[in-house]
């Protein structure tokens, strides 16, 4: 999960921080939709699916905030992981962009 290279720690503060805040907005926003929407466009397993997904999520940016504070910025993410919380977030984007669809006359 995380890149044995040693990164620029000031890049890591200027870049990564953000970014996990941003993480951490969208899959807050998701996690309170998918708690308390009733979203018809998804089975119940769809449903219970994508709030695992962003639960889980939510817990690995939580734990990659931790060691990039506990590591004083010298602990970074993979690329690849980001990219798979990006793809969620586009989803979670693409389900909140349908039920607005769906409520509005």
């Amino acid at each position: 999960m995380f890149n044995s290279n040693r990164p620029e720690p000031d890049l890591l503060k200027t870049v990564l921080e953000p970014l996990l805040d941003d993480f951490q907005y969208w899959f807050s926003r998701s996690r309170t939709l998918l708690e308390t929407e009733n979203l018809s466009f998804l089975s119940d397993e769809e449903h219970a699916d994508l709030l695992e997904r962003v639960i889980q999520t939510q817990q690995e940016v939580n734990t990659v905030q931790a060691l990039l504070k506990a590591t004083d910025g010298q602990a970074g993410v993979d690329t690849s992981i980001l990219v798979t919380w990006h793809h969620l977030v586009s989803e979670c984007w693409q389900v909140s962009m349908k039920l607005r669809s769906q409520k509005s006359p």
